[in-house]
C-alpha cells in the first residue's frame, strides 16, 4: 500500500517546525565514566599512582590566585554523587580573594580512575596526602562537602600538621548509620546501581534543595549520560563499594580527636543520610537531621564554630553561595 505523500510532508513539517521536540527524542549522548569530553573550569591534570598493584591516574585542579597572593592554599573535597567541578564558583570565589586552590577527583569519581579496589576512607585520604606532596603543599585549610566530609574528618586525622583549618559543608557521617540502616551487601548495592535511571537520579538530587532550579539538572545529567556508557557497571561497582565504605568507615565517633579549628557549615533544611529506601519509615524520621545533629558534633569538636542556615539543603554553595563564601572567609582569615 503506497504512503500518502501529505503523511509524509506533514511529518517533516512538525519536525522542522520543532527542533526541540525532535531532540527531546534523542537518547541521551553517551559519557565515558572518566568524563571524556567533559569540560572542567580549569585545566585538568594527572597525578600517576599505584593502588594495590594498580596504576591509576588521580585527576585534580591546581587553581593560583587570580588577585593578591597570600600564600595559603585550600584543598576542596567533593561530595560522593559530584566531582571536582562542581566546586566551580568556591574555586572562583577563594582564587579572587587570594588563595591556591586544589581540587582533587578523589580514586573512583569524576576524571579519576575507576579501579576495583577496596575503597576506604584512608585510602583516599593517603592518595590525598600524596597529590600534595606532589605539589610541595605543605599545609592547607580542607573543605569537605557531603562524603567529602567524613574524608576531610579522616585525612585530618590522619595529618593534623598539614590541616590548618577544617571546613565541613554539610557532612554525611555526623551519625552512625549503622545504628539504624539495615547492612546490604556491596554485591546487591551493585545490582541496584545497575537499575539506576535518570528520572530516580533527578528525584533523588531534588531532595538535596529546598527549591530545584533548571541548572541542577546538569549534574543530573551527567549521571544520566555515563548510564549509557559501556563501562556503566565498573562505575555501578564503584559506586556501590564506596557507598559499603561510608556505611561500615564512620568517623563519628572521632570527631572529639580533630584538632585544627573547624567550621561546621549546616544547610538546615537537609534531611540527607544513606540508605534511604531500606530504613522503616520509624528509623527514617529520626535520620538526617541536621539541626540536632549539627548541635551534638559541635560539641564532640573541641574547637569547633557551628553556623546553621535555615532555609538551605544539602549544598549551600549551590543554594546560598554568598553566604557560605562569606562565611568561609571569615573562618579562613581568622
Amino acid at each position: 500500500m503506497p504512503v500518502r505523500k501529505p503523511a509524509l510532508a506533514l511529518t517533516a513539517l512538525l519536525l522542522a517546525s520543532s527542533p526541540a521536540l525532535a531532540q527531546e527524542r534523542r537518547p541521551a549522548e553517551p559519557l565515558g565514566i572518566a568524563l571524556e569530553g567533559y569540560a572542567y573550569p580549569h585545566p585538568v591534570q594527572y597525578l600517576p599512582l599505584t593502588v594495590e598493584g594498580q596504576d591509576v591516574r588521580m585527576a585534580y585542579m591546581d587553581v593560583k590566585p587570580t588577585g593578591r597572593a597570600n600564600g595559603r592554599t585550600v584543598v576542596l573535597l567533593h561530595g560522593k554523587n559530584f566531582f571536582g567541578a562542581y566546586w566551580e564558583s568556591t574555586i572562583r570565589a577563594l582564587t579572587g580573594a587570594g588563595y591556591r586552590v586544589v581540587v582533587p577527583d578523589q580514586i573512583g569519581f569524576g576524571k579519576s580512575s575507576k579501579p576495583d579496589i577496596h575503597y576506604s576512607f584512608h585510602t583516599l585520604a593517603s592518595l590525598t596526602k600524596q597529590l600534595l606532596d606532589s605539589l610541595g603543599v605543605k599545609q592547607a585549610a580542607v573543605v569537605g562537602h557531603s562524603m567529602g566530609g567524613m574524608l576531610a574528618t579522616r585525612f585530618t586525622l590522619m595529618y593534623p600538621d598539614t590541616v590548618t583549618k577544617l571546613v565541613l559543608e554539610n557532612p554525611i557521617g555526623l551519625e552512625d548509620y549503622r545504628e539504624k540502616v539495615p547492612w546490604v551487601s556491596t554485591e546487591d548495592d551493585y545490582k541496584n546501581q545497575l537499575k539506576a535511571t535518570e528520572e530516580g537520579t533527578r528525584k533523588y538530587h531534588q531532595t538535596y534543595y529546598v527549591k530545584w532550579k533548571p541548572e541542577y539538572d546538569t549534574w543530573v545529567q551527567v549521571a544520566a549520560r555515563q548510564m549509557q556508557s559501556a563501562e556503566y557497571p565498573r562505575l555501578a561497582w564503584v559506586s556501590a563499594a564506596t557507598g559499603t565504605m561510608i556505611y561500615e568507615q564512620p568517623v563519628v565517633h572521632e570527631f572529639p580527636f580533630v584538632k585544627p579549628r573547624t567550621l561546621l557549615y549546616l544547610g538546615q533544611e537537609d534531611r540527607t543520610y544513606i540508605g534511604r529506601g531500606r530504613v522503616p519509615a520509624a528509623d527514617a524520621a529520626t535520620l538526617g537531621q541536621y539541626p540536632q545533629l549539627g548541635k551534638k558534633v559541635a560539641k564532640a569538636i573541641p574547637n569547633a564554630t557551628l553556623v546553621e542556615l535555615p532555609g538551605v539543603g544539602h549544598i549551600p554553595h549551590f543554594e546560598a553561595p554568598e553566604k557560605f563564601h562569606a562565611t568561609l572567609f571569615d573562618f579562613l582569615g581568622k
